[in-house]
């Protein structure tokens, strides 16, 4: 499988926490994650967008449930690629083990 996004990250994003789980692949082709929490007030968020660059994130992808992706979505917007994704069709991917 070739790898379209060699640095990217999917966030779910909760009431009082956002988890983030960054996906990095080095030129040598290693595959490396990391998982981070940050809180939803703007200095996590915020924290969150700058770990994000530290990392050279490029594409961020966040569940759409309820309306906890909003300020998230736009305090990151302007600085990555960002998807809202519905995670019932995550689920739905083959190969996707439940």
């Amino acid at each position: 499988m070739q790898v379209q996004y060699p640095r990217c990250c999917g966030l779910d994003v909760h009431n009082a926490t956002v988890v983030a789980c960054l996906l990095q692949m080095d030129a040598d082709g290693r595959r490396s994650t990391e998982i981070r929490t940050f809180g939803t007030t703007t200095d996590e968020l915020l924290a969150l967008g700058d770990w994000l660059r530290a990392n050279r994130a490029t594409h961020v992808a966040m569940e759409a449930t309820g309306s906890y992706w909003k300020p998230v979505f736009n305090l990151l917007e302007g600085q990555f690629t960002v998807w809202v994704v519905n995670a019932a069709h995550i689920k739905a991917v083959p190969g996707h083990k439940n």
